[in-house]
């Protein structure tokens, strides 16, 4: 293991790339240059992480969420919140988004089942929507400032399905967003489910029609095979001026301010609070089709943070 780890620190320079997206909106989702990768590993145990970087060590487990229970069992109120409601402006999704348990809870197997579901529902907001689902954060319960933050999971397959783990400022209930920052530790479109996409999203100095603009940085990392077909780990390696992003523990793109536009602020050495849900259309994604899977499943095995 520790040739393994060697190996892999020389390769780094050459595993790390950077690819830029840049738009007077967030709300726009470019899709920059792609690299290309075939590694995957075995569910880890809940041992101490030692990430293939330079000088950058975890030993303290901070956070877990392993998801056990038996089939039916709702996210553990300790560690996570509902957003509910549609959620679908500006990116015009088509999902409410609810607590119940038929679209987040345990599947009695170790897994978080994050179910998008075909069915009429309106949300706390008025809103009428035909598609369900869920939305999960930490906010006000955990919040990270750098680390290592992991999540191994399953995304489903299908036209119109929108998978992410990501990060939210915790500044974002008193600045808003993009001044708040957010990380994407992961989206995938179900279209494309070879593609893991990787961004950050911040403010400008400037101002738009609709009040300060903000920017977009990432890459599409692209597996040699499915990523619907089994389970990976998604992760960041934050650190102070640095994001960097891996698949299945290799690192495959970094951000930091140099790599910036004048006028793009970096946002990314506060807190953040972690987020998880499985989207149904909206602008990026397109709507789904007569092929698209319903109930399409998100499937979370674990989430941690280590510092």
């Amino acid at each position: 293991m520790a040739n393994r780890r060697l190996l892999l620190l020389l390769l780094l320079p050459l595993l790390a790339v950077s690819a830029v997206v840049s738009g007077a909106s967030l709300i726009a989702r470019g899709r920059p240059t792609a690299a290309h990768s075939t590694l995957t590993i075995p569910k880890p145990t809940q041992a101490t992480r030692t990430l293939i970087m330079a000088g950058t060590q975890y030993t303290k487990l901070v956070f877990s969420d392993q998801f056990t229970g038996p089939a039916g069992t709702p996210p553990s109120a300790s560690n996570w919140i509902h957003d509910l409601g549609a959620y679908g402006a500006p990116d015009n999704e088509l999902q409410t988004y609810t607590d119940s348990p038929a679209n987040a809870s345990a599947d009695g197997h170790g897994d978080l089942a994050i179910v998008a579901r075909r069915q009429t529902a309106t949300g706390t907001d008025g809103l009428t929507r035909n598609y369900t689902s869920a939305r999960l954060e930490t906010q006000g319960l955990f919040s990270a400032k750098y680390g290592l933050i992991e999540a191994r999971m399953k995304i489903p397959a299908g036209t119109g399905l929108w998978s992410a783990f990501w990060m939210l400022g915790n500044s974002v209930t008193t600045v808003g967003w993009p001044a708040s920052g957010e990380i994407d530790v992961m989206e995938t479109l179900g279209q494309d489910p070879l593609t893991v996409r990787a961004t950050i999203h911040g403010p400008t100095t400037s101002h738009g029609p609709s009040g300060r603009s903000g920017y977009s940085r990432g890459i599409n990392f692209d597996s040699a095979s499915s990523l619907a077909s089994g389970f990976h780990v998604y992760g960041v390696s934050w650190s102070p001026n640095s994001v960097t992003w891996l698949l299945d523990g290799t690192p495959y793109a970094t951000v930091t301010p140099a790599d910036l536009a004048p006028g793009q602020t970096w946002v990314f050495n506060q807190p953040f609070h972690l987020l998880l849900n499985l989207a149904v259309g909206g602008n990026w994604a397109g709507p789904p089709n007569l092929s698209t899977p319903f109930p399409a499943t998100l499937l979370v095995n674990w989430v941690r943070v280590y510092r």
